[in-house]
């Protein structure tokens, strides 16, 4: 009997529950997912009588029923991506999940999943879903390292970073440094060995650079110097305890003795690349922490171009709010960013607030006229 005949059957046998219910089990048994979704709503719609010709529409439902037919889609949901889950289907569970706003569940199942797959279709399916759908970036950009290479992971994590939480961002920072770490570490090794075979291996590629200006003679390098470029870069969100940090102070050195055409240089106040990062990472991890912080007061006191100065001072506030030194912060962000919009992403109300110095925001605002944040520092 063909499902059609026995939807029917039930139908004048049993009644329209059962014939639902029958329609449900179908699709579920073939794996027929939106269907089955679909299936499932048309039943709670005939349970609440609703209109069923549009079994998903949220937009008919009467006030008083709108409550207990969105439970139900939840529900319907929730159901139908763990079962896609459980059966190895994650890219199609996302589209559930995301639905009602549970991603913590697929985040979860990433978790589970291996970063040494074979690359195949559903490999790029998980890419895309983790990396450029948000689900979980980092698991995205681990896959993609062992199945892509270093290259396309780099450009894809430059291309999304912006968009992503800030843990998110420090986590993938992590995971590229760990990965361009090993690798640059790995092949000086090598050449250090090739010359010196004697030499016993090292965990610190500050040792083996170490007294060997050979290594960087004749404008010799050891990895793809773009990549170094972005993951230094990367690594300023990287804190304190984080164990890679260390790890990006040596990157960063390693940059630094670099041939000049290599040295890229990159917007104020990291004109001088490496050496600026050397400092930036140094402060974080308090090491000759006033000297460094002192480089870059340094460059916001000698930049006479009011937009670079203006990028210096974001760098300077951001450390030294890092570093706790908030009433310095404070200080810089008053003298140079008091007239910055909050669109930006930085506000001198909040970093007052944060650092108990509502008499500097009132100071600020009494001198630009500005009412609103007057009153707001002296209520």
């Amino acid at each position: 009997m063909s499902i059609v005949d026995e939807l029917k059957r039930l139908r004048e046998s049993e009644g329209p529950v059962a014939a639902l219910d029958r329609l449900i089990a179908h699709h579920q048994d073939r794996g027929e997912h939106l269907l089955w979704f679909q299936a499932m709503l048309l039943k709670r719609r005939h349970e609440m009588d609703l209109p069923l010709a549009r079994p998903m529409a949220l937009d008919d439902l009467p006030e008083e029923k709108r409550p207990a037919f969105e439970e139900a889609y939840v529900e319907a949901a929730r159901a139908v991506g763990q079962w896609l889950l459980d059966n190895d289907r994650l890219p199609e569970a996302w589209m559930y999940f995301r639905q009602i706003r549970e991603t913590e569940t697929v985040r979860k199942a990433f978790d589970a999943i291996s970063a040494n797959r074979e690359m195949d279709d559903l490999t790029e399916q998980l890419i895309h879903v983790a990396i450029y759908e948000g689900a979980h970036p980092v698991k995205g950009l681990e896959i993609m390292l062992h199945t892509h290479g270093t290259c396309n992971t780099i450009t894809a994590y430059d291309q999304q970073a912006q968009q992503l939480p800030g843990a998110d961002q420090r986590q993938a920072a992590a995971l590229l440094v760990d990965h361009l770490y090993g690798e640059l570490l790995g092949v000086v090794q090598q050449e250090v060995q090739s010359r010196m075979a004697m030499t016993p291996p090292s965990a610190s590629l500050r040792e083996l650079i170490a007294g060997r200006d050979w290594l960087f003679a004749d404008g010799n390098y050891h990895v793809d110097v773009s990549h170094l470029h972005s993951v230094v870069r990367f690594a300023r969100t990287l804190e304190a305890e984080d164990p890679q940090l260390p790890k990006a102070v040596e990157l960063a050195e390693y940059g630094a003795e670099l041939d000049d055409q290599f040295r890229y240089p990159g917007d104020a106040p990291f004109d001088d690349y490496y050496p600026a990062h050397v400092a930036f990472f140094k402060a974080v991890l308090d090491q000759d922490r006033d000297a460094s912080v002192g480089y870059f007061r340094d460059k916001l006191a000698a930049e006479p171009d009011e937009e670079d100065k203006a990028l210096i001072a974001f760098v300077l506030v951001d450390l030294l709010t890092r570093c706790g030194r908030m009433d310095e912060a404070v200080d810089v962000a008053a003298a140079h960013l008091a007239g910055v919009e909050e669109a930006t992403g930085f506000s001198l109300a909040q970093l007052c607030q944060d650092a108990g110095r509502m008499d500097k925001l009132k100071e600020v605002a009494e001198e630009r006229g500005d009412l609103l944040g007057l009153t707001a520092a002296i209520l």
